[in-house]
């Protein structure tokens, strides 16, 4: 029951993620499909993304699993197509923001994607399906990346052809989200009970062709009779009301649960100090990754030279999987060393990001921004582990969710300050400085932390060897 749904959402995810046009975006936004200008693009368009992504994470967290998964789902791939369809047809700069604020729709709605497969399969498949449905974002992305750049320096194609490509690639993966399977279970909204899940799984049994017992709450399930077999006494039809009511939501009820998962899950020191590298960091890898094409179209124009930003992807994603495959077999004590660890490589990222920015050679630029990406995907796998060690896996959603949304707010807060034309509307290069300046800032404070942990342990083993 587990291989068809997960092949089919890894197909979804490949073609969703195979956008050839996305590495090159700045470079179309200022070119002459669009003729729009750099503080257009810089100030008042890129931004709408992070205040539309941050407004819906929330709601669409609550719709995920109130719905189901399946629909979120099919509202990603739509919101992408019209995204990519007015990014292929729409003029002018309200236009483009509108663009962006479905872009953001698009992004908000991945956890219906990450999320869905755990609705449908058994919890000691979790860990394989998980990295079978990663694995196929990230060969599409790599795709999309490496034919971008053949396309454009060896083909001659123009950006208007690579967005046809992308638009073409996430309607496949649209037509694809149909044929998934509607969940009957989620996390919050929709509980199962341990019986009526094996009952259904029968029920799944017989739609592939195996035999089913004749259980007659089996024959009930929902989504498996057809009209021919449905009774024509009261007695189906009651039972279908009753059981309507018992999943009747009370959404009060679902918050309640929610902040008391919340407030147990971050009473953790070991949790809420992985939690707070994850929300910081990530805020200013948002940033980073979101200007770096404009910093590259500063330092080298597009339109005076050939430019490598697909092969540059390319080779930060695949090299940031190498990165995260390796830290998996790297056997230390993340417990007392963690800290020092997450300091000493944040300084390397802000190493990275203030070179970037200082250094006004385009390969330098790409050479550091590859090495942030790795550090970044190492440690932010560091901390995803760290934290999964901490919790119960029904609570994963939650304190990912909460993490990003921290993140999400912080990135808001400096985007309105440090980007926003309504704000200081700072130019690209004393932006990225204050990004250096920022995670050189995270960098002290967890080294700090570390050094003080590190000694309040040993104290605490001077005692114990005292007390024996």
């Amino acid at each position: 029951c587990w291989a068809l749904p997960t092949a089919l959402l890894c197909a979804y995810g490949f073609f969703c993620s195979v956008r050839p046009s996305e590495p090159f975006l700045t470079r179309y936004l200022l070119g002459p499909h669009k003729n729009l200008s750099e503080t257009q693009v810089f100030n008042e368009i890129y931004p709408v993304w992070t205040y539309s992504y941050l407004a819906l994470l929330f709601p669409v967290f609550l719709a995920t699993d109130y719905l189901r998964y399946k629909p979120v789902v099919l509202l990603q791939g739509l919101s992408l197509i019209v995204t990519w369809f007015m990014l292929l047809y729409a003029q002018g700069l309200r236009a483009v923001q509108f663009l962006e604020f479905f872009y953001g729709v698009g992004t908000a709605t991945d956890v219906a994607y990450y999320s869905y497969i755990y609705s449908v399969v058994d919890v000691n498949l979790y860990q394989k399906v998980t990295s079978y449905c990663r694995s196929a974002t990230l060969v599409g992305y790599t795709v999309g990346s490496v034919s971008g750049q053949v396309l454009v320096s060896v083909a001659g194609w123009s950006l208007f052809s690579l967005n046809v490509i992308s638009l073409t690639s996430i309607s496949i993966a649209f037509g694809t989200a149909w044929f998934l399977p509607m969940p009957q279970k989620s996390l919050f909204f929709h509980h199962v009970s341990s019986q009526q899940l094996s009952w259904e799984m029968k029920v799944m049994d017989c739609k592939n062709g195996s035999a089913v017992q004749d259980h007659p709450n089996v024959q009930r399930a929902p989504g498996w009779e057809d009209e021919t077999k449905v009774p024509l006494n009261g007695e189906g039809h009651s039972a279908e009301k009753q059981s309507m009511r018992e999943r009747k939501v009370d959404i009060v009820k679902v918050l309640r649960d929610l902040w008391r998962d919340f407030l147990q899950c971050y009473s953790s020191q070991t949790m809420l100090c992985w939690s707070v590298w994850w929300a910081l960091s990530t805020c200013g890898y948002f940033q980073v990754i979101n200007y770096a094409q404009a910093l590259w179209e500063m330092v080298l124009p597009s339109h005076s030279t050939e430019i490598y930003n697909g092969a540059v992807e390319a080779a930060s994603t695949l090299l940031g999987a190498v990165a995260v495959f390796v830290v998996g077999h790297i056997k230390t004590s993340w417990a007392m060393w963690g800290e020092v660890a997450l300091a000493l490589f944040s300084f390397l990222i802000a190493a990275a990001v203030y070179i970037m920015d200082t250094v006004r050679n385009i390969w330098v630029c790409y050479a550091s921004y590859v090495v942030f990406r790795i550090i970044y995907m190492l440690l932010i796998t560091i901390a995803t582990f760290q934290i999964a060690t901490n919790l119960s896996v029904e609570r994963y959603a939650l304190v990912f969710g909460v993490n990003t949304f921290i993140a999400l707010a912080l990135q808001t807060l400096l985007t309105l300050i440090v980007v926003d034309a309504s704000g200081l509307g700072l130019d690209i290069f004393t932006q990225f400085m204050i990004y250096a300046s920022y995670f050189a800032a995270i960098s002290l404070v967890f080294l700090g932390s570390g050094i003080y942990s590190i000694m309040r342990a040993y104290r605490r083993q001077e005692q114990m060897q005292s007390r024996s």
